[in-house]
Order: structure tokens, then sequence, then C-alpha cells
């Protein structure tokens, strides 16, 4: 592959970021994000926050969630499933009390607004809230708790939940469904799971 050198006046594009993986919130840390959404009465984004956690989806997914992906009627489900953008294969996420009831208190307001989104955008243009805006929300949430943003993004809100269901339990293959990959080894780089971390898994089993 050829990389083409940085000329002088050309600023690489990577300078002054950091790459690679971001990293998950710990429970204290949706804690308190979630206390400060609560206080603040963004229920908008509250909303957002909660199943972002919940569901481990993408942002493009998360984006078009549609009130019919999550509501029977007027009530709320347990469970919902979408078909994901990038893979087109259907994945299901729970929907947990805390989400649920966050929903509750958003959809009389949204009911005003007439959209069947249920993060419409404030621009006549787009249908729902985009990516971009989305990733600006997450910044600002993991900022307002003191956290240096460039350390997190929005996978780090979709591997929140996931590293801790596979930190409590090294099921692997559950979190490979949950986050709806085709491959374990996408999820064993995805959590960017260690050798160590896979010794110690391997050590509990006993043939």
């Amino acid at each position: 592959m050829l990389v083409r050198p940085v000329g002088r006046d050309q600023r690489p594009w990577n300078k002054g970021l950091l790459i690679g993986q971001k990293k998950p919130l710990e429970p204290k840390h949706v804690w308190s994000i979630r206390v400060r959404l609560e206080i603040s009465r963004s229920w908008r984004d509250l909303v957002i926050f909660n199943l972002a956690i919940d569901s481990k989806l993408r942002a493009c997914d998360l984006v078009k969630l549609r009130l019919n992906d999550i509501c029977s009627g007027a009530k709320v489900r347990h469970r919902a499933t979408i078909v994901q953008k990038k893979t087109g294969r259907p994945v299901q996420f729970e929907i947990t009390e805390q989400s649920r009831s966050s929903v509750e208190a958003w959809l009389p307001m949204l009911g005003t607004t007439g959209s069947r989104y249920l993060f419409p955008s404030r621009l006549h243009a787009r249908p729902h809230i985009s990516t971009r805006q989305y990733a600006r929300l997450v910044h600002r949430w993991v900022e307002s708790i003191g956290l240096e943003s460039t350390f997190y993004g929005t996978h780090s809100i979709r591997r929140t939940k996931a590293a801790q269901i596979y930190r409590k339990t090294g099921n692997l293959r559950a979190v490979q469904l949950l986050l709806g990959h085709s491959k374990l080894e996408s999820t064993v780089r995805y959590l960017g799971i260690e050798v160590d971390d896979a010794l110690n898994i391997a050590e509990q089993i006993e043939l």
C-alpha cells in the first residue's frame, strides 16, 4: 500500500488525536451521567443514554430507532429487535426498567413533534439526529463528570454493558450475540481481551 508523504504545509489527519479503541464507561460513570441528566431534566438525552447502554447498538442504528421498534402502542417493550445497518443481521436487546421509565417520560414530549423516530432532529432536512450529533452528546456527557473526552466516544457507550457482562461472566458467546457480531474473533478484538483474560477463563474450565 502506498503511503503518501505529508508535505510541509499539510497537517496529518490524526495529529493531536488519540487513535485506537475508546474506553468503556465504568458503572460509577454511568450512574453519574444518569443522575446529571435527571437533575437537568434532559429527558431526550436521558433516553438516548439509557437506550444506548441497554441496546449496545452502533451509533448508526441507535439514532434511527423508531417508536415501533421499542413500543407496542403506548407500552414500552421489555425486549426489542432491530436489523443492523452494517451487517443486515437482526440483533435483540433488553430494555431495562430504568430505560422504560425514561422513555415513558419522553413519549408525551415526543408526541408533540409528530415524529415516528425516537430522537427527531431539530433540522427539517433530517428526520432524526445524526451520528455526529450523538457523538457530540457523548463528549458532553463524559466531560460533565470530569472525564477526558478524547478517551471516549460512541463506541464507549456501545462497549460499556458488554464489557461488564464479560467481566462478570466471562461468556464471550453471550457478548457476541448481544453485540451482533458474526464472528467470535470480532468480539474478542472489540472488547480488547488480552491473553491473560483468556487464560483466566481457561483456568476456570475443568475437563
